[in-house]
């Protein structure tokens, strides 16, 4: 079997956030592919394999720790992996615990991944996360998922040193701290802890920007958007809210190929 180290939402090696991609040749068990996130040690690690009768490839993510029902830059590296091998070509659909995800790709190597929003509530945050960030919110939501702090500025994102231990008791796959963009190209920024399924910061997170998204188009007033992830590998994430979904376009380069040997 063929696997992968792809990082994505960069056109760089060495940013972005790298994914594992494994493309299964037979079904696997959930505890191999399990054992193999934790040695391949990527916040993410994607596993693939191909539909029956041509249809949807089966797509599947594993932290270090868990599976997960959603993962954006796995995704991208899995379609990067299609795509550049000449595996696929045009629309690829993904069945996932998500539901069906489709993906394309442009002419400048452009890929642009269909997913479903998860808009945010307003909450009152729960006892532990706001003393384990260390922040001063200026406003707290949840989805299904996560909790979004927005803060101040962008410099309050940039500082956040979270107390892991605590945030890991906080009952939420992650934690999303947010703010308005400063400049640099971008219109909002954010960072993403998540040491309760074993990614302490996750260096660009696809599905964060789900809630992302939606959130800061309501802010802004403009449906296309784009965010800047500023976690120390830091990452680019183009965004586009259509209803229901949204649009998350990036790139992505590969860096390491090989096979498996178990």
């Amino acid at each position: 079997m063929r696997i992968y180290t792809v990082d994505a939402f960069t056109d760089q090696a060495f940013h972005g956030n790298p994914a594992g991609v494994c493309l299964l040749d037979s079904p696997m068990p959930d505890s191999w592919m399990q054992s193999l996130a934790a040695e391949m040690r990527h916040s993410e690690t994607s596993f693939l394999l191909r539909g029956e009768d041509g249809g949807p490839y089966s797509l599947r993510w594993f932290t270090p720790a868990v599976e997960v029902a959603l993962c954006g830059h796995a995704t991208l590296a899995t379609a990067h992996v299609l795509y550049s091998t000449g595996a696929a070509s045009g629309t690829v659909e993904f069945s996932t615990k998500s539901g069906i995800l489709s993906v394309t790709r442009d002419g400048t190597g452009l890929i642009t991944m269909d997913f479903p929003a998860k808009a945010l509530e307003e909450a009152v945050p729960p006892p532990g996360l706001v003393e384990a960030l260390g922040v001063k919110p200026v406003w707290v939501g949840k989805n299904e998922w996560d909790y979004l702090v927005e803060v101040e500025n962008e410099e309050a994102v940039r500082a956040v040193s979270p107390d892991f231990t605590a945030l890991a008791a906080v009952d939420a796959r992650g934690v999303i701290v947010t703010a308005e963009a400063a400049g640099s190209g971008a219109d909002y920024v954010s960072r993403f802890f998540a040491p309760r399924v074993g990614v302490p910061e996750d260096p660009v997170t696809g599905s964060a920007h789900c809630a992302l998204a939606p959130y800061w188009t309501h802010r802004l007033g403009r449906d296309v958007l784009t965010g800047r992830q500023l976690s120390e590998r830091g990452g680019t994430v183009r965004t586009t809210v259509r209803g229901d979904r949204v649009e998350l376009a990036g790139r992505a380069t590969t860096v390491l190929s090989g096979e498996l040997h178990i």
